[in-house]
């Protein structure tokens, strides 16, 4: 009998002492004031192409909530004073105090933002998000995450574009540039007929000007006919060049001059790849087309403009109108979208 008693009693012991480590979990408290991310040091973030292969590093420091939880931290950038509205994530992961990178990864991901080759006011800071370890109690869930971030840092940066040969005294800054940096390069620019432009190489400090339709290192300038918009192609191994008149017009009913030419000319936005205008039409209707003839030209819908599409019927007002070409040859195939704002 006193057997089993002694057994019924260790039983019980053993019953409440499940029951009191079940009870008994792990207490998580949050400091008062979290000490959060901050950033150390930035490195010099003037890019070259030269420098592509080098690695920058960024120094930071890690969030201290109080407690033990697992951190996912984001380098962002924004323009200056910006508040990280439209931020840049430059980073991401579990890296806090040092973050690195290459000069071209950097430069790839600052592109997405910022305009090249001029000098930007940017703010940089580390955010942190953090999850609480499993089986704490303590809140931090993917639907609630607790975020932690730096002070904001400001600094000078200059991302490089593509290889580019930039426009001497053409009348205004622009440049045509090398998709595959093969020397071979493209783009629209808006020439002026009174001023002879030459090509210039920032790279390689070279200068080419033109005789005939060859380039030539250090040569004259080059002219054209008529101001407008053209399609610029030169060749710096080959040494060769072209240039063609690329004028997108308003033309219709709605215009000053309805169907007949000269067409209401647009403007080339380079950093958006869009064709603009803002024109006073009266009721009526127009189509896009380029150079002044029917060979190449858009029509249609908002989403859908293609070759000898329907006519876009307007009332009278002044108007913002946007295309972009999404399709430019070969043509007869030509497409694009548009937007049309009455102001």
């Amino acid at each position: 009998m006193k057997r089993n008693s002694l057994i019924y009693l260790i039983f019980i012991g053993l019953i409440s002492l499940l029951t009191g480590c079940e009870k008994d979990g792990t207490n998580v408290v949050m400091l008062t004031n979290p000490i959060v991310p901050t950033i150390k040091t930035l490195p010099n973030l003037t890019l070259l192409r030269s420098k592509g292969t080098d690695t920058l590093t960024f120094v930071g420091t890690p969030v201290d909530p109080g407690f033990r939880a697992s951190a996912t931290y984001f380098l962002e950038a924004c323009a200056h004073g910006n508040n990280f509205a439209n931020a840049v994530t430059v980073y991401s992961g579990v890296q806090d105090t040092l973050i690195k990178m290459t000069v071209s990864d950097l430069n790839g991901i600052m592109l997405k933002k910022f305009t090249a080759d001029q000098v930007t006011a940017v703010d940089f800071r580390i955010r942190s998000v953090l999850t609480v370890d499993a089986g704490t109690g303590a809140p931090g869930t993917s639907t609630n995450p607790l975020v932690f971030s730096s002070a904001a840092t400001n600094a000078n940066v200059t991302v490089y574009g593509l290889p580019r040969l930039d426009l001497l005294n053409s009348g205004v800054t622009q440049k045509i540039e090398s998709p595959l940096g093969d020397g071979k390069y493209s783009g629209f620019v808006k020439l002026d007929a009174t001023k002879a432009f030459t090509l210039k190489d920032p790279d390689a400090n070279k200068e080419y000007g033109a005789t005939g339709s060859a380039l030539v290192l250090n040569g004259a300038g080059i002219t054209i006919a008529a101001n407008g918009w053209y399609k610029l192609m030169a060749d710096t191994h080959a040494l060769t060049y072209s240039i063609d008149s690329y004028m997108i017009g308003l033309v219709g009913s709605a215009t000053a001059n309805g169907w007949n030419t000269p067409d209401q000319k647009m403007d080339y936005d380079a950093k958006t790849g869009t064709w603009y205008i803002t024109a006073t039409l009266v009721d009526g209707d127009i189509k896009f087309r380029l150079n002044d003839g029917w060979a190449w030209n858009l029509g249609g819908t908002t989403n859908n403009l293609v070759h000898n599409g329907s006519n876009i019927t307007l009332t009278a007002g002044n108007y913002t109108i946007t295309l972009t070409i999404t399709v430019a040859l070969p043509v007869g195939s030509e497409a694009g979208t548009y937007t049309i704002v009455k102001n």
